[in-house]
């Protein structure tokens, strides 16, 4: 128990902050009460005293203090209460949608001797965590917390990918930890001290917002417009005092969690400890494969106002074929003959279509349509591969006719665009095509880094190959779970279109994909339908 204590001690000094604050307020209103009971009971600068002048200028000088010091710490209180702490962006899961899941979890504290969560929530990462959700808190049927009466329990925030792809007892056995970490939020000190930190970094977040991101990220309040005068002088004023809070508390709020997780990562050795170890094997596997199906698979879809309807289902599809190809992953598709997570839901595909809308506008945001179009795998090789080349063909054409201005468009046909690239304009064509997309496509900086136009070129040249094998030499828009579109000839992936697209946008050199599309059939001189 010497880590618990450890940790009660840090959420004291986090509070013994907060005391010395509010004690600092309030000193100076003291000193003026002290000094003005002073002056009418005759004690303190009697009136005809010697010293009764300098008495009657230390007690205004003191008022003004107080009167300046008790604004200022007003100012302070409104604002962290006014202050929202970030929230993590999740699907809440009542028990009647998992009462498996519900008794798992309920079974897991009961062995941990520790409160059972209030409620479960689904976040599309590849993470868990503990959370303070009230409103999920006020939904969910919950046990009182044991040895804590009145302190509520915080809710279990649950990576989605991991109840798909982890098996049920690999997921028990991942959480215990978690789960275990519930006895902390439950003790009143250390519950204290944590929302008194959350204000700190809502009240300095509420100026400048946060961004979600992966690996846990939030979504704070929106961030407030500046103001002027007064208003803006008394919110620098604000700022800075929660800063310096924050900034006395910083290394007692980091020895706290440490100590916390420290006490919680013990506690847990005593169930599942082995299966565990196996268990986080996956969790690097599942972010892996949850970041390649994101960036891959769902982003093209994105880009043209389309959601995948079941993005936890294909990160199964996803491991599974990497199982199958990498050797370093041999065995992991001997474990799908276990009982998934997942069956511990009632309804995973309902489950799955929340999370997977939740996961389009946390990493993408709102389509350029206005409204997101729920796709299927079924139908994403026509919806979103082959929708995706037209598109990419059609911004090419535009880029081509901007570059070249003429009395009509020119017809969208690879010779003309060949030629172009022989006579060494893929520079030019390059910042047309890079400065059209930054007019007119949204970019998602959370999935992808920055692309130089000639990137951007080598993709665009790509689509419009793909879409004159399609259109003339029988080729077909596909699906690879792991790389995303992909073109097939003949049922069979091509894999050998990057390097003959990369000469020619990269060297000028049109010859070796001119012979590619010779061999693959592909008429240059018909126009592509855009």
């Amino acid at each position: 128990m010497a880590v618990v204590d450890t940790a009660r001690a840090h959420a004291q000094a986090v509070l013994r902050v907060r005391g010395l604050a509010r004690a600092a307020a309030v000193l100076p209103a003291a000193v003026a009460v002290v000094l003005l009971a002073g002056r009418f009971t005759g004690r303190i600068g009697a009136p005809g005293a010697a010293d009764a002048a300098g008495w009657d200028a230390a007690r205004w000088a003191v008022c003004a203090v107080a009167a300046l010091t008790l604004l200022v710490a007003g100012l302070t209180a409104r604002a962290l209460r006014r202050a929202v702490p970030p929230r993590t962006p999740a699907v809440p899961l009542d028990r009647a949608e998992a009462p498996e899941l519900y008794r798992l979890i309920d079974e897991l504290a009961d062995r941990l001797a520790v409160p059972a969560p209030s409620a479960v929530a689904l976040t599309p990462d590849c993470d868990s965590w503990l959370e303070d959700l009230p409103q999920a808190r006020r939904t969910a049927a919950a046990r009182p917390p044991k040895g804590a009466p009145g302190a509520p329990a915080p809710v279990l925030v649950i990576g989605s990918p991991f109840l798909w792809w982890m098996r049920a007892g690999e997921l028990r056995a991942l959480l215990a930890p978690v789960v275990a970490g519930t006895a902390a939020s439950a003790d009143p000190e250390i519950a204290a001290a944590r929302r008194f930190l959350r204000s700190l970094d809502a009240c300095l977040d509420s100026g400048g917002g946060t961004a979600p991101g992966l690996g846990g990220g939030t979504l704070a309040a929106p961030p407030r417009p500046p103001r002027g005068g007064p208003a803006a002088l008394a919110d620098r004023v604000v700022r800075r005092i929660v800063r310096r809070l924050l900034g006395a508390c910083r290394g007692h709020s980091a020895e706290l969690e440490r100590s916390v997780a420290s006490w919680a990562s013990e506690q847990a050795r005593t169930v599942d400890y082995g299966l565990r170890i196996a268990a986080q094997e996956q969790v690097g596997l599942a972010y892996a494969g949850w970041d390649r199906l994101l960036t891959r698979v769902a982003l093209p879809a994105w880009r043209l106002g389309r959601h995948p309807a079941h993005l936890n289902a294909g990160v199964v599809s996803a491991l599974t074929e990497l199982s199958r190809r990498d050797r370093l992953a041999d065995g992991y598709g001997s474990r799908l003959g276990d009982r998934p997570a997942c069956d511990l839901l009632e309804e995973p595909g309902t489950v799955d279509r929340a999370v997977s809308r939740l996961a389009a506008e946390l990493f993408f945001g709102r389509p350029a349509a206005g409204a997101w179009h729920e796709l299927e795998w079924v139908d994403y090789p026509a919806e979103a591969v082959d929708a995706g080349w037209r598109a990419g063909a059609a911004a090419l054409q535009t880029a081509l006719d901007r570059l070249a201005p003429q009395a009509r468009p020119g017809a969208p046909t690879l010779t003309r665009l060949l030629g172009r690239l022989a006579e060494g304009d893929g520079e030019l064509l390059a910042a047309a095509l890079a400065a059209q997309l930054a007019r007119t496509t949204a970019p998602a900086p959370l999935l992808e880094p920055d692309r130089s136009g000639r990137d951007l070129l080598v993709e665009h040249v790509t689509a419009m190959v793909c879409c004159a094998a399609v259109d003339t030499a029988g080729g077909a828009p596909g699906l690879d779970w792991l790389d995303g579109p992909v073109l097939l000839l003949g049922g069979v992936r091509r894999t050998d279109l990057a390097g003959p697209v990369a000469q020619a946008v990269e060297q000028g050199q049109d010859g070796p994909l001119r012979a590619w599309l010779d061999a693959a059939d592909v008429r240059l001189e018909k126009p592509v339908r855009l």
